[in-house]
């Protein structure tokens, strides 16, 4: 593979995690159009309802990763994993999805030779923060830095936008006042995010690349 890293197009495979999630969703439909990916395998604890030739979709629960860890066997891996404490339940349950699911994943595709690990992040991201969603974030971002990917990919979007299948109050408000928010904190529609995700896997360039959320609307 001695185009790796030059910005060439090349035959990958790919894993998904959060394939039914705002951003997975729109992740998941762009891979399986793009050419230059040959097969997408999808872990999830639900089916996604898609069906193409080039996707494998393994349901399983997440905590189960390790038992399933030839299917880490890919090119590069795509993490859109992300709930809310409200959802979860807990801080605990909202760690594990969040940061214990998505290292797991690096983890496992590092040691099956997988070059490259996209995550979807948060912006405000911060290891050292008080607020726990951001600190938790930031832990992710730090703990997969760690492994030492050939190139890790972190996108911080801001408050995401799309069609979600629970209802959100706080994100239909925070939309329509989108004008008046500071660059920085504008809302980030999924599907540019998701756009951003896979032009940078396709570039493929080493090292630790974090897109902040403003870089993310130009999709």
């Amino acid at each position: 593979m001695g185009e790796e890293g030059l910005g060439l197009e090349v035959v990958r495979s790919v894993l998904l995690l959060g394939a039914t999630g705002l951003v997975g969703r729109e992740l998941l439909s762009l891979l399986l159009d793009d050419g230059d990916v040959q097969r997408v395998a999808v872990i999830a604890r639900r089916p996604s309802g898609t069906k193409h030739p080039k996707l494998a979709e393994h349901v399983f629960d997440l905590g189960e990763m390790d038992a399933h860890a030839e299917l880490f066997r890919v090119d590069q891996l795509f993490c859109a994993l992300g709930t809310t404490i409200k959802l979860a339940g807990t801080q605990e349950r909202f760690r594990v999805v969040d940061h214990d699911y998505a290292v797991t994943a690096a983890r496992l595709g590092k040691a099956h030779g997988a070059r490259h690990y996209l995550l979807v992040s948060a912006l405000g991201a911060n290891a050292e923060s008080r607020v726990f969603y951001n600190r938790v974030k930031g832990e992710v971002e730090r703990d997969i830095i760690a492994l030492g990917y050939r190139s890790t990919t972190i996108a911080r979007p801001s408050l995401l936008l799309g069609n979600r299948d629970e209802y959100r109050r706080g994100e239909r408000i925070a939309s329509k006042f989108a004008w008046l928010t500071p660059s920085k904190y504008k809302p980030v529609q999924a599907r540019d995010v998701a756009k951003a995700l896979v032009r940078l896997a396709r570039e493929d360039a080493p090292g630790v690349n974090i897109v902040e959320s403003s870089a993310l609307r130009s999709g």
